[in-house]
Parts: structure tokens; C-alpha cells; sequence
């Protein structure tokens, strides 16, 4: 059972074009076709989507499977994986474009082509997605005690409950980085989730 959620190692940038990442990508198939996404869309296996931990949900990004050269370009309207360090969940239907299928896993680049227009984000500091709640009130605890005040909120994600510890929100992408950077000083590890504010007029 995995009791806390992290991301792996990215660099982000204020320019929503250059934001990129390279890790481990995988694929989920069968076990969740049919079923809702974190977007509130049906999750169809064949089609071509992906889910990301921390991306706002409708963003448009460049998958490069750094193996082959195989690439593919597909939105984010899913959350997840929640398995080790792996950094994106591809579709099986972008699975096959990318030639991964048969190994499961892939070196991958993944950059950010476009992000939602008619939306504003917020973007709230997140310390990790746990199974269990006294774990997540842990985490909680150790933040009030140095002067913050987090939220706990319960989510179903691909059907499973998890407890997110979290913070903020900011309308500053800058600001929230900054904090996160502070925090990791202090030891404590926390990624940067983009949240829908509102729409614009």
C-alpha cells in the first residue's frame, strides 16, 4: 500500500511553453476503460490522453519516448500514476503510439504545448496524497507546528480515497514556487497543483 504520493524530478518555468519534464512514464488499460476521469470525462483506453499528478487538468502536452523517438501529444484530464516516482500515466491508445506497450514502463520528455485559455489557476502546495488519514494528520501536524495552517481533503481517485495534505492558494505561479522552496529547506517535500478559479469573461 503506498502511504504517500511525490512527484519525481521536474523543472517548471513560468512560461507554460517551456515547462518540461523528464521520468518514467506508464500506462493504464482495461481496468479503468469506461470509468470516470479526475476531468469528469469517461476514460476511454483507445483513445489518446494521460493522466498527471500536478498539471491543471486540460492541458495539452508533447510525450517523447526517449527510447525510440516516438512521440505523441495529449491532454491531461486524468490524476495519477500513484506508483513509485513515475511521472505521467499515458492511455493505452498512446501507450501504442509511443511503442511502450509491451515494456510497460519508458524514459520519457514531456512538455507542456498548451495550457487551458479560459480558465484562471490558483496553484496550492501539496504534501502528499496518503491512503491513510492519521498519516496525513502527521504531515498536517508538522506544518501547524511551524506556523501554517494546511487543509486535509478527502478525494476518490481511479476509485481509490486518498487524504491530500495541502496549502495555500496562490494566484502567483511564482509565489507558490518560492514557498515550495523554502519548504524543502526545512525538509518538507510538497508539488505545485494548478486548481480551476473561474472562468474568464
Amino acid at each position: 500500500m503506498i502511504s504517500a504520493l511525490f512527484c519525481g524530478c521536474s523543472h517548471m518555468n513560468t512560461s507554460s511553453t517551456a515547462w518540461q519534464q523528464v521520468g518514467t512514464a506508464s500506462w493504464y488499460g482495461k481496468d479503468f476503460h469506461g470509468r470516470p476521469t479526475a476531468s469528469g470525462e469517461i476514460y476511454d483506453m483507445h483513445g489518446l490522453s494521460a493522466a498527471h499528478k500536478t498539471l491543471p487538468l486540460g492541458t495539452l502536452v508533447r510525450v517523447t519516448n526517449l527510447d525510440n523517438g516516438r512521440r505523441v501529444d495529449v491532454p491531461i484530464n486524468d490524476r495519477g500514476p500513484f506508483v513509485g516516482r513515475r511521472i505521467i500515466d499515458m492511455s493505452y491508445g498512446a501507450a501504442k503510439q509511443l511503442d511502450m506497450v509491451q515494456e510497460g514502463l519508458a524514459k520519457v520528455h514531456v512538455q507542456v504545448i498548451q495550457t487551458p485559455r479560459t480558465y484562471t489557476y490558483n496553484y496550492i502546495l501539496q504534501f502528499g496524497a496518503f491512503t491513510e488519514r492519521r498519516n496525513a494528520v502527521t504531515m498536517a501536524d508538522k506544518l501547524t507546528s511551524i506556523g501554517y495552517s494546511p487543509s486535509i481533503e478527502e478525494t476518490t481517485i481511479q476509485g481509490r480515497q486518498f487524504y491530500r495534505v495541502r496549502l495555500g492558494a496562490f494566484q502567483s505561479l511564482k509565489k507558490a514556487q518560492s514557498l515550495a522552496g523554502a519548504f524543502r529547506t526545512k525538509g518538507l517535500v510538497c508539488v505545485i497543483v494548478g486548481q480551476k478559479q473561474q472562468q474568464e469573461s
